[in-house]
C-alpha cells in the first residue's frame, strides 16, 4: 500500500467520526480527531479505560501547536529542539480540542511528529490526532503490529496498512511543563 492511499483511507474514517489503528514515530496507536468527543469516547471504551486518564495528541508543527495552546513556554521549544528522540510535552490550558481529552488539571500531552504518514494525515485533517497505545488499559504496550490483540484490531474502524513489520523500541519521553515554568520529567 502506498502512503497517500493510506492517508486518504484513514482521513475518510476520521472525518466520519471513526477511530483508526496506525503506526506512529514510537509505538502503534489508536487515534481519532482530537476535537470529536464521540470518537474519543469510542477509544476510551475500546481500551476499557476511565475517561479521567487523559490521552495525548499528535501535531504536525508550530501552527497546530499554537491553535491548541495559546501560551507555549519558551523552554518547550528548547526541549523540542534538543530532544534526540520523540518527546511528549504536557502543557497547560489547551483549547480547540474535545473536553474529554483534557486532563482534570487542565493539561494536555502533545507530541510534534515527523513520521510521514502521521504528518500527512494531519495536513488533511487540519486538526490534532489523538494517540494512545494500542492495548487494553493496564496491559503491556505492543512493540509491533503482531503483538496487538485481536480485540483492539476488531474494535477500530480502520487499520492502516503501513509498517506492519516494524518493531518499536520504546514510547516517547514525557515532560510536564507549566506556564509558571515548572518542569517535571514523567517518563524518560
Amino acid at each position: 500500500m502506498d502512503i497517500n492511499t493510506e492517508v486518504h483511507n484513514a482521513f475518510e474514517v476520521i472525518k466520519n467520526g471513526g477511530i483508526i489503528l496506525y503506526p506512529t514515530d514510537t509505538v502503534w496507536g489508536i487515534g481519532c480527531d482530537a476535537s470529536n468527543p464521540e470518537a474519543i469516547k469510542k477509544i476510551y471504551a475500546l481500551k476499557q479505560r476511565e475517561e479521567s486518564k487523559s490521552m495525548i495528541v499528535l501535531m504536525n508543527g508550530d501552527r497546530m501547536l499554537y491553535n491548541v495552546f495559546k501560551e507555549v513556554p519558551e523552554v518547550a521549544w528548547q526541549i523540542l529542539d534538543l530532544s534526540e528522540k520523540p518527546t511528549t510535552l504536557i502543557l497547560d490550558n489547551p483549547r480547540n480540542v474535545a473536553a474529554n481529552i483534557i486532563a482534570e488539571d487542565k493539561t494536555l500531552g502533545m507530541r510534534i511528529v515527523k513520521d510521514p504518514f502521521c504528518f500527512k494525515l494531519m495536513e488533511r485533517m487540519k486538526k490534532p490526532l489523538v494517540s494512545t497505545s494500542a492495548n487494553i488499559s493496564g496491559q503491556p504496550t505492543p512493540k509491533s503490529f503482531k503483538e496487538i490483540s485481536p480485540e483492539i484490531i476488531k474494535g477500530v474502524d480502520y487499520v492502516v496498512n503501513l509498517h506492519h513489520d516494524k518493531i518499536c523500541d520504546k514510547p516517547s519521553t514525557i515532560i510536564k511543563l507549566t506556564n509558571d515554568c515548572q518542569v517535571k520529567v514523567i517518563r524518560k
